[in-house]
């Protein structure tokens, strides 16, 4: 069976319940990008908390093997069971949590990632039939606020003062540290990327770095590519070319965004531990 297939059948068990307002398909499954990895994510917005009874009976209607099932923590009752050989991720929610979380988002423009990974599983989301609850939500995410995406770009711009000890980690060849550090400065790079090109972010680690970057149209030539060679080629190379897209992406921002003001952060970027004579 079909990932996406199991999927809607799996939403459609769960909308049997009548405390069920909608239940939805997220993840890579929703999106086209799954592969022979992949899992399924399925979001299960509830009028009123669900007990572990309404938890465990869609489990047990498809002879489910339950490997983890939490507890009501940090707004949300989740858990992750195997069936037919796949794997099921469910996230359950109150719709009332939901709407408040996604208000936090385009309304007060937070930029917490869990709450955008929230908003990008709406607007991507799909449910197995018509849901008007879910249609509403994907109506309030719709357009990405301007004032998030100043907002992105002001959290991540910073590389921090770890950037500034590359020609050291380098000298010292201490691989550990420098990869530790090219990793956080790209995934500032991504936070960038993904407020300049108003998108929100779909998970708090970028997975799925290469298809999220095939959506950008505002990014540097080859970005993926260029991203993929700063962690395979000789490292002297790749910071080489991280200074080069970093000072691309900072010349995007302001030409898109010409209000923001990068010229502090840019010096800031530019700066190497003095070496002892």
């Amino acid at each position: 069976m079909k990932l996406y297939d199991k999927a809607i059948e799996l939403c459609n068990i769960y909308k049997l319940n009548s405390k069920v307002d909608a239940a939805f398909i997220g993840g890579s499954v929703s999106r086209d990008w799954q592969d022979a990895y992949s899992d399924i994510e399925i979001f299960v917005l509830w009028e009123s908390a669900p007990t572990d009874a309404d938890r465990t009976r869609p489990i047990k209607a498809q002879d489910g093997r339950i490997i983890d099932f939490f507890p009501y923590e940090e707004e949300e009752w989740s858990e992750t069971y195997i069936s037919q050989g796949v794997k099921l991720e469910i996230s359950n929610f109150l719709t009332s949590t939901i709407d408040k979380l996604l208000d936090d988002v385009v309304l007060a423009f937070d930029t917490d990632l869990n709450k955008q990974c929230l908003a990008a599983s709406v607007l991507d989301g799909i449910a197995g039939s018509d849901n008007q609850i879910l249609q509403t939500l994907k109506a309030k995410v719709h357009t990405y606020p301007d004032e998030l995406r100043v907002a992105m770009i002001r959290d991540n711009m910073d590389l921090g003062t770890k950037w500034n000890n590359r020609e050291a980690l380098l000298q010292r060849q201490d691989w550990l540290m420098l990869y530790q550090m090219i990793a956080e400065v790209q995934t500032k790079l991504m936070g960038m990327l993904f407020g300049l090109n108003k998108q929100y972010v779909h998970h708090p680690a970028y997975k799925w770095q290469q298809h999220s970057l095939a959506l950008m149209p505002l990014a540097p030539v080859h970005i993926a590519a260029r991203f993929e060679s700063v962690f395979l080629n000789d490292p002297r190379a790749g910071i080489s070319e991280l200074e080069a897209i970093t000072e691309e992406i900072y010349c995007l921002v302001e030409q898109q965004l010409p209000e923001m003001d990068l010229a502090e952060v840019r010096i800031r970027s530019l700066f190497l531990r003095p070496k002892n004579t």
